[in-house]
Parts: structure tokens; C-alpha cells; sequence
């Protein structure tokens, strides 16, 4: 048996509790003897997840639920395999369950052929939809469910009483989950979801990525002061709401002006 790691009381994060990067961030939390893992990483790696999770003394038979942050192929690609093994269930947002249950490859970033990713996604079943304030129980836990779309139409962030399982909506570097029209971003969404974490009355941010942090509100004001210029900018395409150049451009053109 493996002396636990808790990173906070009832939380273990299992790249911390095995030494080394696994994958993303995979997120058990437990109350005595039952549990539930938040995301859980790639195919390849599902094997050793349980592995360490049955070195932890955890009974398999008390897993509560697999649960989705969201659907991306980096989260969610093992989930397939991981509830065959644990015979437990899934638990999504619908947005996510609907990529989930179609093996979707391109919104879910498994399939990128400029870059020459090409990844498989195995379908699976979704038990339960989950959506904003709703509880899911793990023991005597409570998880309070928040929809924080931005990054995703589907994303999740789950508050544990002054901890928050933040997903892919902030790191502590202050970059942000990807921001891609043809995986279902949408920048005032993502604008409104860090508000909403910037002004709760939580202390902790436990991301998918990268290490947990203290929330630091300074930090996050200029995260959105980056996402509002974003806002009017030809970055990130689509996911703009205008492009004011085009329109002094157009001003200029029916002006008549020339290079001076």
C-alpha cells in the first residue's frame, strides 16, 4: 500500500501522488472508501491510473463516477476503457456527452491533420448529465457543479467547498484553455466564466493542467483585460465579435486616402 498524497484534505492528484507527469491533471476525490476521479487522461495511461488508485487502498468496486470536465481527446480519451474496468459510470456535461457517446475526433481535438494529430476516441456511454448547480455526491462530499463554457460549450468546473477544480479555464501562468472557433469556443462566454471564478469566495484553483495555485484576482484581471482585446481582434477569427481595422479601412477607402 502507497502513502497517500492528499494535495488538500479528500484530494489526491495523481501526477503529484505518483512523482511523475502521467498526463492531464486526474483528480481523485474521496470520502472513507468511495471515490470518484475527475477527467482521466489518455487510453495508454488508464491502466496505471487504477493501478495507483488500488496502491492507494481504494476498493475498485467503491468508484462513484468517472467525470467529465469536458470532452477533449486529452481528458476523456481513456474514459471508455477506464468504465469497462471500474464497471462504473460517466458523468458529463450533455454538450460533452454528445461528443462522448459519437467519438466525435474533430471538436475534440483528437484529430488535427495540419499538425499531423491523429488520435483515437473511443465512444462511451454517458450515464448522467450534469449541469450549473447541480451536486454530484461522494461520500458525504459534495461537489458543486459549475458550467464555465468558453474554452468549451462544454466545460465544467467543480467547487469543493474553498477549492475549485477549475478544468481548462485558467492555468497558473495565466494562459487559458485554447481558443478555437471549430472546438466550440466562445471568447464573452470564457470572459463571464473567469468573472464568475475571480469573484467567488474560493482560495484555491486546482486546474487540468499544470499546478494548482492560490486564486489571485490581480492575475485574473489581466487575463481578462487580454480576452476583451481579443474581443475586436483578427487572432482568434470567428471567435471575434468585430474587427473595427476592417471598418476604418472601409472609412479609408471611401475617403480616398494614400500612403503619406
Amino acid at each position: 500500500m502507497l502513502q497517500r498524497k492528499p494535495i488538500f484534505p479528500n484530494v489526491i492528484e495523481l501526477n503529484v501522488q505518483a512523482g511523475h507527469l502521467i498526463g492531464c491533471n486526474v483528480y481523485l476525490i474521496y470520502d472513507a472508501d468511495e471515490w470518484a476521479l475527475i477527467d482521466i487522461g489518455y487510453e495508454d495511461s488508464v491502466e496505471e491510473v487504477i493501478d495507483l488508485v488500488r496502491e492507494l487502498d481504494f476498493p475498485l468496486s467503491k468508484c462513484k463516477a468517472l467525470i467529465a470536465t469536458h470532452a477533449d481527446v486529452d481528458h476523456s480519451q481513456g474514459f471508455s476503457k477506464a468504465k469497462q474496468l471500474l464497471k462504473t459510470v460517466v458523468v458529463a456535461h450533455p454538450n460533452a456527452a454528445k461528443l462522448l457517446e459519437a467519438g466525435d475526433r474533430l471538436q475534440t481535438f483528437a484529430e488535427i491533420h495540419a499538425q499531423g494529430i491523429s488520435e483515437a476516441m473511443p465512444p462511451v456511454s454517458v450515464d448522467k448529465h450534469v449541469n450549473d448547480g447541480d451536486i454530484i455526491r461522494v461520500g458525504s462530499l459534495e461537489l458543486e457543479v459549475w458550467s464555465t463554457p468558453g474554452h468549451a460549450d462544454s466545460q465544467l468546473a467543480f467547487r469543493l467547498n474553498k477549492l475549485l477544480l477549475s478544468g481548462d479555464n485558467i492555468y497558473r501562468d495565466g494562459g487559458v484553455g485554447a481558443i478555437d472557433a471549430h472546438h466550440g469556443s466562445d471568447i464573452p462566454s470564457f470572459i463571464r466564466s473567469l468573472e464568475r471564478i475571480r469573484d467567488a469566495e474560493i482560495d484555491w484553483l486546482l486546474p487540468s493542467h499544470g499546478p494548482y495555485f492560490r486564486k489571485d484576482p490581480e492575475m485574473i484581471n489581466r487575463v481578462l483585460d487580454r480576452l476583451r482585446g481579443y474581443l475586436h481582434l483578427s487572432d482568434f477569427g470567428t471567435c471575434a465579435i468585430d474587427w473595427p481595422l476592417i471598418q476604418q479601412w472601409e472609412q479609408e477607402i471611401a475617403e480616398g486616402r494614400l500612403p503619406s
